[in-house]
């Protein structure tokens, strides 16, 4: 049990909560990054963040402590920005199943040789919540490539896709059905049905058409 997990459990629940919902955004307005680095790069307060409030608002953390203009040690910056990068890219993953948070940090970040991710990957080894397997090397597509985001919800091949200037994302499936996404969180809007064959392509009309 890691240092932030032993004093987190000597608090009332209602204590517990409350740190954990209020602590990253304390710390961003305090400008105490030297704090607010060790928090992020701590396995079990991103665990103990994701269980309670969701991926997203884990992902606002890192977002919320890199737009932050005090930072003096552009290296602390990468560090988060890559541990930010793998939640995202497992984000639709963790949504479904949060108990794969482990797994998902060593197969994305296991390949970088940077001291505060590797300590972070070591309190994950530990984690017992229940059964997972631990990658014995880099082995799920790491940050900082071009895949950023995987929308899940088509049965069938995707073969159109558009985005809106309101940060939509429309996609057109062999399935027969629309679906229309945010872009920024990856969450299906809606599903549109009713066609009878494959839909092969998208066209945006704006309203003056």
């Amino acid at each position: 049990m890691g240092e932030f997990r032993e004093n987190l459990a000597q608090m009332p629940l209602e204590d517990q909560y409350y740190l954990l919902e209020t602590l990253p955004g304390f710390l961003v307005s305090e400008s105490d990054t030297e704090q607010l680095h060790r928090l992020l790069t701590d396995f079990d307060f991103i665990e103990s963040r994701l269980y309670l409030f969701g991926v997203e608002y884990l992902l606002n953390d890192y977002e919320e402590a890199m737009h932050s203009n005090v930072w003096t040690s552009n290296e602390k910056v990468k560090t988060l920005k890559l541990i930010q990068g793998a939640i995202e890219l497992s984000s639709h993953i963790l949504v479904e199943d949060k108990t794969q948070l482990p797994g998902q940090l060593w197969g994305r970040l296991l390949s970088f040789e940077i001291p505060e991710i590797q300590e972070m990957l070591q309190q994950a080894k530990s984690w017992n919540r229940s059964p997972w397997l631990r990658p014995m090397a880099p082995s799920l597509t790491p940050p900082g490539g071009r895949l950023l985001r995987t929308f899940i919800g088509h049965t069938g091949w995707v073969n159109a896709v558009v985005v809106t200037p309101e940060g939509l994302v429309i996609s057109g499936s062999a399935d027969n059905t629309l679906k229309v996404w945010n872009l920024e969180t990856g969450k299906e809007i809606a599903t549109l049905t009713g066609h009878r064959g494959r839909i092969r392509a998208i066209a945006l009309l704006d309203e003056n058409w």
